[in-house]
């Protein structure tokens, strides 16, 4: 898997995946306001996952400016034609490893408490569950020391 960082000439695909109407009720809707602040985000990066040079998955990350502390991952799309097929955790994993990120010791990912599948995702791939915080369930993931 490779990663690399969102262009505007995403945007088109982008759509597309977006009218699947559960990616769209959990994550959606995305307009071009979001697409404008992704591209000039500089306290955090939006990266395109790709398998054999189509994308694949999408994920946001917040960075935090102290290195002590946790960066966020904001979101997480896997393309509709490629769900559960294992994409979403192998995105999710190569996105900790990117080298592009400033250090932290760990990661957050902050989950609605209507969207079960995505506190699935988190526990099945070994994110410590740590409570509600502000009435959203919250996961963590921190670095190996």
């Amino acid at each position: 898997m490779e990663l690399r960082r969102l262009t505007r000439e995403d945007w088109s695909w982008i759509q597309d995946w977006f009218k699947d109407p559960q990616l769209n009720q959990e994550l959606g809707p995305l307009d071009q306001e979001w697409l404008d602040v992704v591209l000039n985000e500089n306290n955090g990066i939006q990266l395109v996952a790709l398998e054999d040079k189509q994308p694949v998955a999408l994920i946001g990350c917040a960075w935090h400016p102290e290195p002590h502390e946790l960066h966020g991952i904001t979101d997480i799309a896997v393309s509709p034609a490629y769900k559960r097929k294992g994409l979403g955790r192998n995105a999710l994993y190569e996105t900790i490893k990117w080298p592009g990120h400033p250090p932290c010791s760990g990661w957050v990912a902050f989950v609605s408490p209507q969207n079960a599948a995505a506190e699935a995702f988190f526990s099945s791939i070994g994110w410590r569950y740590a409570g509600l915080d502000d009435e959203m369930h919250r996961f963590e993931f921190r670095n190996e020391l």
